[in-house]
């Protein structure tokens, strides 16, 4: 009876363990849900209807959005197509997959969560300047400097730190099932996406370009 009693308990699922597992997976899906929702206002912009843009983006480009100029309309597309993309992205950090798999998510991941971070970041520390009296814009911009220092720069921040998380623990699931080797080649695949987004994100600082 004791051996049978031992087979069954090693048997039955640890409800611990499940509710661990589940929870991990949460940044992922977090990161999921914000590239969706994300998505959504580039292609409703993309259309030309500039609803929710006139009281919170550079009124540049709710003129271009609403006239239509097609480079731009354009880039709107691409940038919700992306947005979806790291939506998936999301998706595929809620678990384990083949190693090539692996080391293009933790690329990407990791990637995102500088990108989106350093962004947000660069929206906040602004946003402060300008409200402190540091930083002049102009009447304008102004108007909209408490959107992107309360709405746009937090919601940039938590969209990286999302990535972050899903990527970190992705990262520890593939020590858990992984030799050293992989998991050292899939860090460096994450620190190279990395560093690539936020290069990326100093020359479009730089140059004024998003």
């Amino acid at each position: 009876m004791s051996i049978m009693r031992s087979l069954g308990d090693e048997a039955r699922p640890d409800p611990g363990s499940a509710l661990r597992l589940h929870l991990s997976r949460w940044p992922g899906y977090a990161a999921a849900v914000w590239g969706f929702l994300f998505a959504v206002p580039s292609f409703v912009w993309a259309t030309g209807n500039t609803f929710g843009a006139q009281s919170t983006v550079s009124p540049s480009l709710v003129r271009l959005a609403r006239d239509g100029v097609p480079w731009f309309l354009t880039v709107l597309v691409v940038t919700g197509l992306l947005k979806l993309v790291g939506a998936l992205v999301g998706i595929g950090l809620t678990r384990p997959r083949g190693m090539r798999i692996s080391r293009l998510l933790v690329s990407c991941g990791g990637g995102a969560a500088i990108l989106l971070t350093w962004h947000g970041g660069l929206f906040v520390l602004h946003g402060m300047l300008v409200e402190t009296g540091v930083a002049a814009v102009g009447p304008d911009l102004a108007a909209l400097t408490g959107w992107y220092l309360y709405l746009w720069g937090p919601w940039f921040i938590a969209g990286g730190l999302t990535f972050a998380g899903a990527t970190a623990l992705y990262l520890r699931h593939l020590r858990q099932l992984r030799h050293r080797g992989d998991r050292r080649r899939s860090r460096l695949y994450c620190a190279v996406g990395a560093l690539g987004a936020l290069v990326l994100s100093v020359a479009s600082t730089v140059t004024g370009i998003g």
